[in-house]
């Protein structure tokens, strides 16, 4: 005869059970891994810094959280970066002001061609904007975790390019997905080709097109400059890199971390600068002894290249970004001019 299970015997088994569930479940549980998307190259010190991130990040949560980079655009644009935090397929990304303006376009304006004179007014207006725009990129449901300075935008072409004329002259690449700006370029008289980064060489070997405008240390390492030996002193914007993560994924980290956390990006975020200011300086140097062109603007030719970039920025002015925004960026800079004694 077979003896009836007993009933105490089956809460233990069932209670082992869940048990031996938990056990397995936690594990799991236990770290949180966030997948960060960025379009910076494998090991520059874009990408270094957001694996220092990382592992600064695990330390301080004991291994309770954990990045995941996806470097060199493997996870595709900054479009495509975004569109997958929107559905949950990334936790973060690394941007550039390009991609931060897709999240809130009126930081295009940092963007506007010729706008800044030195390195020192550009800190003071962005002192003065970005906690504007970091508010607006939190009320569409993402974390502003850190920006910082990554370095200046600058034309390269294969023939000498001083004064706006000369570069008419040229056929500049240009990326696809920014027409506004494709349009000022366009209504002042240049030749603008439509190109992917990754068609760069093969445009500019072939000829399709013989300038672009990049961070001279994109230009080093990429090896596009032998084809476009000639750069323009004249620096035409700044480059941006901010970090932002979706709040859903923001709010899964305990709060006991956040401060630190925090803490450790800021000064990353100024350690990141100093190296990128070092290694372009290194850069322009290099490509220098390997034949790079540095061609010096007078303040006549800057002056040319303010006044031609200021008749088109009907192009960019309620479109790319509000008109609101853009005379807000005027004030700082007057305001900045103002207190060192500069002529507007």
């Amino acid at each position: 005869m077979i003896k009836p299970i007993s009933i105490n015997w089956t809460r233990r088994v069932a209670r082992c059970l869940v048990w031996l569930l938990l056990l397995a479940w936690l594990p799991l549980s236990a770290t949180l891994t966030i997948k960060i998307g960025s379009v910076a190259p494998e090991r520059s010190p874009w990408d270094n810094a957001l694996k220092e991130l990382g592992r600064e990040w695990s330390r301080i949560t004991q291994g309770k959280v954990e990045l995941k980079i996806y470097s060199g655009g493997i996870v595709g644009s900054e479009d495509d970066m975004i569109r997958k935090m929107r559905v949950g397929m990334l936790g973060g990304g690394g941007f550039t002001n390009w991609g931060l303006c897709k999240l809130y376009n009126d930081i295009y304006v940092l963007n506007t061609p010729f706008q800044f004179e030195s390195e020192a007014e550009l800190i003071y207006v962005l002192e003065k904007m970005m906690p504007l725009f970091e508010k607006k990129i939190e009320e569409k449901g993402y974390k502003f975790i850190i920006w910082t300075m990554a370095g200046w935008v600058q034309m390269f072409s294969k023939h000498k390019v001083v004064y706006p004329d000369d570069l008419k002259n040229h056929k500049i690449s240009f990326a696809t997905g920014e027409p506004q700006m494709e349009q000022f370029w366009k209504k002042g008289g240049f030749q603008i080709i439509p190109n992917e980064m990754k068609d760069m060489m093969m445009a500019l070997q072939s000829g399709m097109v013989n300038a672009f405008y990049l961070p001279p240390l994109i230009a080093a390492s990429g090896q596009y400059f032998p084809q476009a030996p000639h750069m323009l002193s004249y620096r035409i914007a700044p480059l941006l890199g901010g970090i932002v993560l979706t709040d859903k994924v923001w709010q899964q980290i305990p709060d006991e971390y956040k401060t630190e956390m925090l803490a450790v990006t800021q000064k990353m975020s100024k350690e990141v600068y100093e190296k990128t200011q070092k290694l372009e300086l290194e850069a322009i140097k290099k490509m220098v002894e390997n034949g790079l062109v540095i061609n010096q603007t007078s303040p006549e030719a800057e002056k040319m290249w303010r006044e031609s970039a200021s008749d088109r920025l009907d192009t960019l002015i309620g479109k790319a970004f509000s008109k609101e925004i853009y005379d807000r960026l005027l004030a700082y800079l007057r305001e900045y001019r103002n207190a060192h004694g500069k002529k507007q």
